[in-house]
């Protein structure tokens, strides 16, 4: 990790608390739940799955409800992607940030947009769609609610169950990212995105 980029966690020491355990220590709860993330749509044990492998349950019920948040949700792609992002910036996980920049570009959201947000500034102009839900996210990360004229926007772009999902996918990657910084779980090895760094003191 560069020197200025932000610590998973803000910690001093980067060590990893939680990293994946050898496979000759698992549980076979653990192992199974390893065997299914890498047989299912993620492909391998990474990121927030290395310390919830310690809970293979709740692994199995977040898992899930991530599947359906990603690759499932009536929300597009771009949409979703852009919220991801957003969120990650705001709790400073570079695992998130790094995994999902690249998505986003990948799924139409503009260079510049994803640069504002790496660097905390408000993106403009934006799509319609992506100012709603920029502004959704980051008032609800701030205010823990949304106010009537935000709520009313993203009503009118996304629907009741947009609404729903989008609240309901900044909670998740809010969850999964507060879980990493607490496990100091790293950035995947080779993450081509240029990583967070702190916010000006």
């Amino acid at each position: 990790m560069p020197a200025d980029a932000t610590p998973q966690g803000f910690a001093a020491d980067p060590r990893e608390r939680l990293p994946m355990p050898q496979a000759g220590a698992m549980s076979e709860a653990q192992a199974a739940a390893a065997r299914a993330l890498t047989e299912g749509p993620r492909k391998g044990v990474y990121g927030p799955f290395l310390p919830l492998l310690r809970s293979p349950e709740l692994l199995e019920r977040v898992g899930k409800v991530g599947e359906y948040l990603r690759f499932a949700s009536v929300l597009d792609a771009r949409v979703r992607e852009l919220a991801i992002c957003a969120v990650a910036r705001h709790v400073g996980n570079q695992f998130e940030w790094q995994m999902h920049t690249p998505l986003a570009a990948k799924a139409g959201v503009a260079g510049a947009t994803l640069e504002a947000v790496r660097l905390g500034a408000r993106p403009q102009p934006l799509p319609a769609d992506e100012e709603a839900a920029l502004d959704f996210t980051r008032e609800l990360l701030a205010t823990h609610g949304v106010s009537d004229p935000t709520y009313a926007t993203a009503l009118a772009q996304f629907g009741e169950q947009g609404v729903v999902e989008l609240t309901s996918l900044i909670g998740y990657f809010a969850m999964v990212s507060w879980l990493m910084n607490v496990a100091r779980t790293p950035a995947q090895a080779g993450a081509q995105a240029k990583p967070l760094q702190a916010f000006p003191a």
